[in-house]
């Protein structure tokens, strides 16, 4: 594709959250070499901070650092919130941060009392999509990535938290096959959002796609957990910035890199989205904007 049809981000604003280290770190800079004017986020001030000193040296985008711990939904409820404020014109989200719990760990859980994979890579994306709807709105058109994964598990509805016994029993087998689940499952999740909610965002000019960047990235999040990384995470960054910057995309598509790719079956089953997007609400407190949107629409 000829690098003039790109989208340019020069001059706009853009979100990526989990951006102080690994593939956010990555697009962040691209981002900001593009022009635009980066929100860096994640929890070390210190790291944030690098990346804001190193942008405003290169002297060609703007990056602002806001933290926020996303095992809190209060955190990230109040961190869009902050964001919708400080930027009623919001461009391109990022949904980026994540969280990996492998081996034989015991389970972990969020601040909120949930399991740490589901609440961090999956909850927390749900409440920025919807809390930041309006600013993404008023710069449509406007783009939602949500960086999900192949390593996809169904959600088990009757134990989405891995509560169950024998879903975490002690043992390493055992809870490495429990932590396994809790990720898949996070990841699917993220899928299956975008399924459910692109066809109305995109009624407001946004268009929202999932993506799997590429698979065992050389970053902090996978050397920690003990794994050797597969790929480079400049492979990652390429294809993530393929799609930030194509012409088109498929509103509700899943992405493998740069191809359009086929889900899990679970995300094309409409009525275990269903059960999502109602669990979703209820864990945290935000209704989706797309049922109150059906409901406008009908009269209602």
């Amino acid at each position: 594709m000829d690098a003039q049809e790109r989208l340019s981000y020069k001059g706009k604003t853009v979100l990526v959250t989990g951006s102080t280290d690994g593939l956010g770190r990555e697009l962040a800079r691209a981002l900001a070499a593009d022009g635009a004017h980066v929100i860096v986020h994640g929890r070390n001030a210190e790291r944030g901070q690098a990346l804001v000193d190193e942008v405003t040296r290169a002297g060609v985008g703007k990056a602002t650092f806001v933290a926020a711990d996303f095992a809190s939904l209060d955190a990230v409820r109040a961190f869009a919130d902050n964001i919708a404020k400080d930027y009623p014109r919001l461009d391109l989200l990022v949904n980026n941060a994540g969280v990996l719990v492998t081996g034989a760990q015991p389970r972990q859980t969020s601040q909120d009392g949930f399991e740490l994979q589901f609440a961090v890579n999956y909850l927390a994306g749900w409440v920025l999509v919807h809390r930041l709807r309006p600013a993404l709105s008023a710069a449509a058109p406007s783009r939602v990535i949500n960086v999900a994964s192949l390593s996809a598990a169904p959600i088990d509805f009757d134990d989405v938290m891995l509560e169950k016994p024998g879903a975490h029993e002690s043992g390493d087998r055992q809870s490495k096959l429990g932590n396994a689940r809790g990720y898949g499952q996070s990841k699917l999740a993220q899928v299956s959002m975008t399924v459910e909610l692109a066809p109305d965002f995109a009624t407001d000019g946004i268009t929202m796609i999932a993506l799997h960047p590429a698979t065992m990235m050389d970053t902090g999040m996978v050397r920690n957990a003990g794994v050797a990384p597969r790929t480079s995470v400049d492979e990652g960054r390429l294809a993530v910035m393929s799609l930030i910057t194509a012409p088109e995309l498929v509103a509700g598509a899943f992405y493998n890199g740069a191809t359009l790719a086929t889900p899990h079956p679970q995300a094309n089953d409409a009525a275990a989205r269903a059960k999502l997007m109602a669990l979703s609400a209820e864990l945290t407190g935000v209704p989706s904007t797309t049922a109150v949107s059906q409901a406008a629409d009908a009269g209602q």
